[in-house]
């Protein structure tokens, strides 16, 4: 007969422990497919990471003037503008010589010399105010040199400009003050609606009736409907039955209307 001591107290709490211990890892072995399992549980979850296309896009300030509008063209600028480099010759005949200088406001997109070239080709034209005889006109880029300055603008600055000397044009037409012929940038880029005549036309018209104001010259009427409209007829406000004319000579004759009240 075999003598075996007492089991200590001790020692059977261990083996209990021992044995609770393997059962539950057998138990999480079943449930967790295996290692792995455990230890894919006992990491901590991380936030996903957001991709940079994901980020909301700041939009500009819907207020902001110099903003281009849908025609693609701003309607405000800084006021300040660039003056296009270089002289014309002089055209014309004979008569006093009337020097003018060109600009063009900063931020319309517009080249100042680009226009300029537009500007001396119209005002040199043997249709245009030269045709009289009376009178030789040359571009000039220094300021205290040129008789008077032609300036393309934003609506929101011509109209500023305009305003100084008390003509409101609502951002809308162009204007002429005494040394001053203020183009309108939205005309200039779009005309206006039913012309009837390509944008080219439209542009040579409004330099040739703005610059006939400086020259002297005040506004007339449509002679009858399907003739062409006298140069220094408002015709951006309508042809009154006229068709549109961008020239105050016709055929080589001065092309006139009567006198209308205003200037």
């Amino acid at each position: 007969m075999t003598y075996d001591p007492p089991e200590r107290p001790g020692l059977r709490r261990m083996r209990r422990r021992r044995r609770r211990s393997v059962l539950l890892l057998a138990m999480l072995l079943a449930a967790g497919g295996g290692a792995a399992g455990i230890t894919r549980l006992s990491e901590p979850t991380r936030p996903a990471r957001v991709p940079l296309a994901a980020e909301p896009t700041l939009m500009p300030d819907a207020d902001t003037d110099h903003r281009p509008a849908p025609t693609g063209y701003p309607t405000a600028g800084p006021g300040t503008f660039t003056v296009a480099q270089g002289r014309s010759a002089v055209r014309g005949d004979g008569g006093p010589l009337r020097r003018y200088r060109v600009e063009v406001e900063r931020g319309t997109g517009q080249d100042a010399d680009g226009f300029a070239a537009t500007v001396d080709s119209v005002l040199g034209d043997p249709r245009s105010w030269i045709a009289s005889g009376q009178l030789r006109v040359q571009r000039v880029p220094e300021a205290a040199a040129a008789d008077f300055t032609i300036y393309l603008a934003t609506p929101v600055t011509s109209e500023r400009m305009c305003a100084e000397g008390g003509l409101h044009t609502e951002r809308y037409t162009s204007c002429r003050l005494p040394g001053r012929v203020v183009l309108n940038l939205a005309r200039w880029m779009t005309a206006v609606p039913d012309y009837g005549a390509p944008l080219d036309v439209y542009r040579t018209y409004v330099i040739n009736h703005e610059v006939g104001h400086e020259f002297g010259e005040l506004h007339q009427a449509c002679p009858a409907p399907g003739l062409p409209a006298p140069v220094m007829q408002q015709q951006t406000y309508g042809l009154d039955g006229c068709v549109p004319n961008a020239w105050p000579y016709v055929d080589g004759v001065r092309y006139s209307g009567e006198p209308t009240d205003g200037v």
